[in-house]
């Protein structure tokens, strides 16, 4: 299967105070207004994360994102009010820390470390 572009959804219960928050996470509005419960943002060339106004599914969602340097990533959240939790190793290639979204979404920052 070839896929072009890849979009990961996450539902929310108060539209409103997600999209503040992911506007927070990614230090921008978002990229595309899709309708009044759906917004996107385009957050590599081929990678979109939109929210969408879902009660019944909002806060069982899990997300992960590579950065290059993850105490730089999570040092610019916490200074936009999105704490993470600690910066924690990930198998033997990696760390990873979370952030909890108003529903309890998870969205990782992950950095990709080497072996060992």
């Amino acid at each position: 299967m070839d896929v072009d572009v890849l979009f990961a959804g996450i539902p929310v219960s108060d539209f409103e105070a997600a999209k503040a928050w992911y506007e927070r996470f990614f230090a921008r509005p978002a990229d595309v207004v899709a309708n009044e419960a759906e917004v996107m943002w385009q957050v590599t060339d081929r990678g979109w994360l939109y929210i969408v106004r879902d009660a019944d599914n909002a806060g069982n969602s899990v997300v992960a994102m590579a950065v290059p340097d993850i105490e730089e990533a999570a040092s610019a959240l916490a200074a936009r009010g999105v704490p993470t939790g600690p910066i924690e190793r990930e198998g033997e290639a990696g760390r990873k820390a979370v952030a909890l979204d108003p529903d309890g979404n998870s969205i990782a920052i992950i950095e990709v470390t080497g072996g060992g």
